[in-house]
């Protein structure tokens, strides 16, 4: 059995990491309702730009626009976001697990591009080509910090690098729920169920290919930011919960520590009580 000197250093060292982890959850509480709002108010915007597209692709044909035709044979890139840091729960494990059984499942000609240390991390252990990597937004992320990001992928898909691109990334459902999600980014095909204003209803100023040239690019990068917003949001939600179920986790061992300690400190007593009447009897 340890001794009290042992406990007591041990409850010391659980009570300063105790102090560490609630410090980390309201931290994560302080800034995940300017999150929550962030995503929430960008998915309107985005679910527009949707139909807006849509109802442009009613009228063009997918010859239009590079980016709207559609290869077959080619390679295929994945977008990985996950997080800077971790304390965040099974939330990375998730939708690396996610990305990579997709990489397994559909073998070919890959290449990975990752925002946020730990894909990048994964993705290199797992030995996948790794094609570009970006820190993690922040807390605050802005549209132009996906803009870099934006031009590479659509460059490199204008280019004929890949054929196919998808983003593998975690939408926000609640503090409680965060959920891996794979979508198609390129070549870029509207929501199924965005409505379409039927029939051929537009006139284009200057043109179809100007309207085209300017939209098209724009709703790459929404998409972009709108993951990178739900990532954010997500990992928040996932480190204030882990660290208010750690929170939990070091209180109770504290107590049955101190409970131990309790149980020891009694024992030495009634032991020394013990001596004490024996070498008293004795004499």
């Amino acid at each position: 059995m340890p001794s009290q000197r042992e406990i007591r250093r041990r409850i010391r060292s659980v009570s300063s990491i105790k102090q560490i982890t609630r410090a980390m959850q309201f931290v994560a509480a302080s800034k995940l309702k300017r999150a929550q709002d962030a995503t929430l108010a960008s998915r309107p915007y985005s679910d527009k730009l949707d139909e807006v597209l849509a109802d442009v692709a009613s009228v063009l044909g997918s010859g239009d626009h590079p980016l709207l035709t559609r290869r077959e044979g080619g390679g295929r890139c994945i977008i990985l976001f996950t997080t800077d840091r971790g304390f965040v729960g099974s939330l990375n494990t998730n939708v690396i697990r996610f990305a990579g059984r997709e990489i397994v499942e559909n073998p070919g000609d890959w290449s990975v591009v990752t925002v946020g240390r730990k894909g990048r991390d994964a993705m290199r252990r797992a030995r996948h080509p790794l094609v570009a990597s970006f820190l993690g937004y922040g807390d605050r992320p802005a549209f132009t910090d996906i803009l870099p990001l934006a031009r590479l992928v659509t460059d490199d898909y204008l280019a004929g690098a890949y054929d196919r691109v998808d983003i593998a990334y975690t939408v926000f459902v609640s503090t409680l729920t965060q959920r891996p999600m794979l979508e198609t980014l390129l070549p870029i095909k509207p929501k199924a169920e965005a409505a379409v204003i039927p029939g051929n209803q537009f006139i284009f100023e200057p043109g179809p290919g100007a309207v085209l040239e300017q939209l098209l690019p724009r709703y790459v990068a929404t998409r972009l930011y709108q993951a990178t917003l739900e990532v954010t949001a997500s990992e928040l939600s996932a480190r204030m919960i882990a660290m208010k179920n750690a929170t939990e986790n070091a209180e109770e061992l504290i107590e049955d520590l101190t409970l131990t300690y309790n149980k020891v400190r009694q024992t030495n007593i009634t032991r020394e009580m013990i001596e004490i009447a024996s070498g008293a009897q004795a004499l």
